[in-house]
C-alpha cells in the first residue's frame, strides 16, 4: 500500500497585546462588527479579555497578523477603527511617542498634551493637514498614523512642540518642508 504524502499544517503566528479597557468596546464595535470585519480583512482570529484589556490574535499569514496588531495598537491609542484600517496599506505605519520621556510630573504632562492639541484642536489639525497624517493624543502618548515619509515629518513637528518651540515656528517649518516636497515632485531631475 503506497504511503500518502504528509499533511502540511500551516504554521500559526500569534501576538498578545494590552489596550486600555475603555478602548475595548471600540475594538469590538456594535454587535461585534469591527472585530468581525478585522478578522475577515486579515484572515485572523481575535480573542478579547474585556476584564483585563488583553487582546490575543492568531493567524497563518504573518504579514496580515502584523498589520492587525498595528491596527489594534492604533485603536488602543485613540484612533477610530476606520482610520486604523489604513494600516492594512503597505506604505502606512503607526508611530507612538511616549510623553513620559519628556516629563515626569502630571502637571507637565497635561501642559505637553495641550501644546500638541492646541486651542480647539488647532495645533493637531495643522500638523495633520500639513503632513497628511492622523494624530491622536491619548493618555501619556501622541500617536501618528500615515505614510512613512509623512510620519517622519509629523514626528519632528511634534518633537519640536514638546521641546518648547513656538507653534508659529513649527507651522512655518512644516509649510517650508511641504513646499520642498512639492517642488521635488514637480521639477524633473536634470
Amino acid at each position: 500500500m503506497p504511503k500518502s504524502p504528509p499533511t502540511i499544517i500551516p504554521e500559526e503566528y500569534a501576538y498578545e497585546l494590552r489596550i486600555p479597557k475603555e478602548r475595548i468596546a471600540i475594538l469590538i464595535g456594535k454587535s461585534g462588527e469591527i472585530k468581525k470585519q478585522l478578522e475577515k480583512d486579515t484572515e485572523s482570529r481575535i480573542n478579547v479579555d474585556s476584564e483585563e484589556g488583553i487582546v490575543q490574535i492568531k493567524g497563518a499569514n504573518a504579514i496580515h497578523l502584523f498589520a492587525l496588531r498595528e491596527i489594534i495598537r492604533a485603536i488602543g491609542r485613540g484612533f477610530n477603527p476606520e482610520i486604523a484600517k489604513y494600516l492594512l496599506k503597505q506604505d502606512y505605519a503607526l508611530e507612538v511617542i511616549n510623553l513620559s520621556n519628556y516629563t515626569s510630573t502630571q502637571k507637565e504632562l497635561i501642559r505637553l498634551r495641550g501644546r500638541i492639541i492646541g486651542e480647539g484642536g488647532k495645533a493637531r489639525n495643522t500638523i495633520e493637514t500639513l503632513t497628511n497624517v492622523y494624530v491622536s493624543v491619548f493618555g501619556k502618548t501622541v500617536s501618528i498614523l500615515g505614510s512613512f515619509d509623512s510620519i517622519a515629518l509629523a514626528r519632528k513637528a511634534v518633537e519640536q512642540l514638546l521641546s518648547g518651540s513656538p507653534h508659529s515656528k513649527v507651522y512655518y517649518w512644516l509649510e517650508r518642508k511641504q513646499k520642498e516636497i512639492i517642488k521635488k515632485e514637480w521639477i524633473p531631475n536634470e
